[in-house]
């Protein structure tokens, strides 16, 4: 068994391995990853952790006060979009991109025959926003277009995939989606920009993009509509813009980078279209398609950034407490202080389980095609995105006050972390776009189905005694949320809109409370009930009614070294609690 950490001895949160230091991180990789991929994935993984911990956390905090700086004209007033970086930031690229962090999930590595699932890709990227955020952004973007060319591209962009999945940051083509327009945001049915033919053949782009993250990707993926398609999303292309052309700025004017509260490391600008050259990809008007396969991806990486969020402010945290001392001891000893340790450990398990399943089964459907498999995924992917973004706001919100006045100032990285992570709701869809596309997802792929099955079939695991009277407990929610998603599927659409966000988050508590306890269950056989109690905290805090004040709980008194600390636990200790027969 695994020895528990003691985090007194780390002065601060950086400066080590963050895959040696996240146990949660390191579960999930075992639980979820292809076995033929774990040992070369879990070498991968070690070696980037320790590469983050060293190296990128430090780059970061600098890169944040020294940000990138848009020129959009040179000294004689000619249109250049360039954007230019601290050494810093280009060094953290070459740590990402060489260690592959994209290549390896679309190109086979060095020593293997095959490329690795998306899975590792999405695992990555959780270590590199332990330490930057904003990097992971233009990273998942590069991943995401290699993704749609990969699936969709006829050949002709071959040329810039492999500049998308090369394995170095010299080589390394950055990828971007432009969407967000000034009328539309979440609404991309509205999108004005159009797509012309010229008098050579080639497709050109005119219009606005209001939002664009990594403004100077050379592989940016563009929704237009060709003149005369249809209205809303059925009418939109996708094409490929590229930055330049034969080393000249594509006909587009980046007029100036977003002033934003966090996410410095990515330059977020606006753009005019003005004749930019673009490439079809794909088929006319399947390009709304061809982008929400792009999204799903986009969501995933939003998800365990978010979970990479939490664990990093409760590394801060933690740390601090253990060393911080006030009125004879260390603040980690106080019983309130406890508690919120343990309730912001057991909130980061779920959120990465979560996240971790719905990328486990998003890598799955890459891999095989299942339809099963397809339809669960679609009603994952937007409620991880949901929750776990607001759960890292949450939790960078509250590590920041555990640091007292030190989290609030730009000197300790707890400041940064809320800012960054206060992004993270709104990229890719706010809480109300993700809770009706799960609406939809319900509705017309009949997603319900196989979420239900996955939960029903994790309950069964449960065999200690223990796990089978919680179990039986969420099996409770689990008829309630049933009978809930057919309330709303024969009601009237005004209606079950009003109640998305509310049926989202009890899809959340369901399904992660049934993946705990069946994990905890494999822990068991393993020979440690930790995850047990994590288990049973977390349906305390999210299933069970009441304020807590006057029911005897002393959870956080008691097993603050096991969920905390993650100090093994003895399986027969678990039936001293199991509650003994009427």
């Amino acid at each position: 068994m695994d020895r528990p950490i003691d985090y007194g001895r780390y002065e601060k949160g950086r400066h080590l391995n963050y895959w040696e230091v996240d146990r949660v991180l390191q579960w999930e990789v075992r639980r979820t990853y292809p076995g033929d991929e774990l040992a070369f994935g879990v070498e991968q993984l070690s070696s980037f952790g320790e590469a983050v911990g060293q190296v990128v956390a430090d780059n970061s905090d600098y890169v944040d006060d020294h940000g990138p700086e848009l020129h959009t004209y040179d000294e004689h007033g000619e249109v250049r979009n360039e954007v230019r970086y601290p050494a810093e930031h280009r060094e953290n690229e070459e740590i990402a991109y060489g260690h592959g962090i994209v290549a390896d999930s679309f190109r086979a590595p060095p020593g293997r025959e095959e490329p690795l699932s998306k899975l590792h890709n999405l695992a990555m990227e959780y270590l590199l926003s332990y330490a930057d955020g904003g990097l992971t952004c233009p990273v998942a973007m590069t991943a995401g277009v290699a993704l749609v060319l990969e699936k969709f591209d006829d050949g002709d962009l071959a040329e810039v995939f492999e500049g998308l999945t090369a394995r170095s940051a010299e080589e390394v083509v950055e990828g971007a989606m432009f969407l967000t327009e000034k009328q539309g945001g979440s609404d991309v049915g509205a999108t004005e920009t159009v797509a012309r033919r010229d008098d050579e053949g080639n497709w050109r782009l005119y219009g606005e993009k209001w939002f664009c993250s990594n403004v100077d990707a050379e592989a940016k993926l563009v929704l237009a509509r060709r003149e005369g398609a249809p209205e809303g999303t059925d009418g939109l292309s996708l094409f490929l813009v590229p930055h330049t052309v034969d080393g000249e700025p594509n006909d587009m004017l980046c007029r100036r980078l977003k002033d934003k509260l966090g996410t410095v490391s990515v330059p977020t600008g606006e753009v005019e279209l003005d004749g930019s050259l673009g490439y079809l990809v794909g088929e006319t008007e399947r390009g709304f398609k061809y982008m929400t396969e792009m999204l799903n991806l986009e969501r995933l990486s939003n998800a365990v950034a978010a979970c990479a969020h939490m664990g990093r402010a409760l590394l801060e945290a933690t740390v601090h407490a253990a060393n911080r001392e006030a009125f004879g001891t260390t603040i980690d000893q106080f019983p309130l202080m406890r508690e919120d340790l343990v309730d912001m450990a057991v909130d980061h398990e779920a959120a990465t389980a979560y996240s971790f399943e719905a990328a486990r089964v998003f890598a799955e459907r890459e891999r095989t095609g299942d339809d099963d498999a397809y339809r669960l995924m679609r009603a994952l992917v937007p409620v991880a995105k949901y929750r776990t973004g607001r759960m890292a706001v949450d939790t960078c919100s509250y590590a920041m006050e555990v640091l007292g006045g030190n989290g609030y100032v730009d000197d300790f990285v707890t400041n940064r972390l809320l800012r960054d992570a206060q992004v993270l709701p709104i990229w890719e869809g706010t809480s109300n776009i993700l809770s009706l596309d799960l609406l939809r997802a319900l509705d017309r792929e009949d997603a319900h189905e196989p979420l239900l099955a996955e939960i029903d079939r994790r309950l069964d695991a449960a065999e200690h005694p223990y796990l089978a009277d919680l179990a039986a407990e969420v099996r409770e929610e689990y008829h309630a949320l049933a009978e809930e998603m057919a309330a709303l599927g024969a009601g009237d659409e005004e209606y079950a809109q009003s109640k998305a966000k509310r049926l989202a988050d009890h899809v959340f508590e369901v399904f992660t409370a049934a993946l705990l306890v069946a994990e905890a269950q494999q822990r068991i056989d393993d020979g440690d009930a930790r995850k047990a109690l994590v288990a049973e905290r977390f349906v305390d805090n999210y299933l069970r009614e009441g304020r807590g004040i006057s029911d005897g709980d002393r959870f956080p008194l008691e097993h603050f070294d096991a969920v905390v600390r993650f100090a093994p636990v003895d399986p027969e200790q678990l039936h001293e609690a199991v509650p003994a027969d009427d």
